[in-house]
């Protein structure tokens, strides 16, 4: 016989907030992930290039970012965030509300209930197939803007948009999608299954805290993201393949050929190009956007239980 479903709390799985709340949540804990961390993603793009020379992962994320500061101003490292800005919000409130569903659907059956790694896993996943469908386009036109010489290129975040699409169509902005979700899903679901461990062992009695959440957050993030940096390279040379100068990376065609051309050039190591800024980019960001999230959502809960006391009180006070 299956053992019965545990119950869980609102932390774990979002109960006592509503979908919208939820949503909310992602939208807000989404945005400042993304913009306090961008210009550390920027120079991480900027290394997994193949067109800059020598493996960036050995060239240094120091050197990286100097570079882009000396040569193109401070600014370059601030150049595309907008579209993230743009394109945040809404992924990431879809991409909590499918987590919390999901988990909870799956926390409250009894064949997944007493597993909670396995209702966090595949909640992460389903985040992943959302938060991805919404933010590709938007993540393209991102990297666009992030490489060098963009400002030459694009006037602005629209413009560059406009270009990608006269000169590539439609398919360009979702030409990596199939990638980005090879790197997303086990990215996303390693995330959710770390992060709900870490915490479960930080905070044994589940009761809120800051803290747990901020420090479970970033231990998940930055393994998964060292675990998952070799197709999010292959996601890169997508990306920007419409940029390259080299005929050979400008008709990449997809995920295998992408892999082919790189181990070919750069042998395995080539895997890894960005993997330092990929990591110290995703440990601060994912402990941010737990933290943001969790309190988020606490803030719309208590306010939930507020206004229930309030009915109960206003409905004794009628009598029956």
């Amino acid at each position: 016989m299956a053992p019965p479903a545990v119950e869980v709390d609102y932390e774990d799985l979002g109960e006592n907030a509503t979908p919208y709340q939820t949503a909310m949540a992602g939208a807000l804990a989404g945005i400042a992930e993304h913009t306090l961390m961008y210009p550390v993603d920027a120079v991480k793009t900027r290394m997994q290039m193949l067109t800059t020379g020598a493996p960036g992962v050995y060239r240094g994320m120091i050197y990286r970012a100097m570079g882009m500061a000396n040569k193109e101003g401070m600014s370059s490292l601030w150049r595309g965030m907008s579209s993230v800005v743009v394109g945040a919000g809404p992924a990431h409130a879809v991409q909590f509300v499918a987590y919390e569903e999901v988990a909870k659907y799956l926390g409250q059956t009894s064949t997944f209930g007493n597993y909670r790694w396995v209702c966090n896993g595949a909640g992460g996943a389903a985040a992943a197939i959302a938060n991805d469908a919404l933010m590709n386009p938007f993540d393209v036109v991102k990297q666009r803007m992030q490489l060098q010489g963009s400002q030459h290129l694009y006037k602005s975040v629209t413009d560059c948009a406009k270009h990608v699409y006269r000169t590539e169509g439609i398919r360009a902005f979702y030409v990596s999608y199939p990638t980005t979700l090879m790197t997303s899903l086990p990215f996303t679901a390693l995330q959710y299954l770390f992060y709900g461990e870490a915490y479960s062992y930080i905070n044994p009695t589940g009761e809120h805290s800051t803290l747990g959440h901020f420090t479970a957050g970033g231990f998940g993030g930055g393994l998964a993201a060292a675990i998952t940096t070799p197709t999010d390279v292959i996601k890169t040379m997508l990306q920007t393949r419409g940029t390259a100068t080299d005929p050979e990376l400008r008709n990449v065609k997809g995920v295998a050929n992408g892999f082919r051309v790189l181990v070919r050039r750069e042998g395995l190591r080539g895997l890894y190009r960005g993997v330092m800024p990929r990591v110290i980019a995703n440990m601060p960001s994912t402990a941010i956007c737990w933290a943001c999230y969790q309190n988020f959502k606490k803030y719309f809960v208590d306010g939930n239980k507020e206004e229930n006391k309030k009915q109960r009180e206003e409905a004794e006070a009628k009598g029956p």
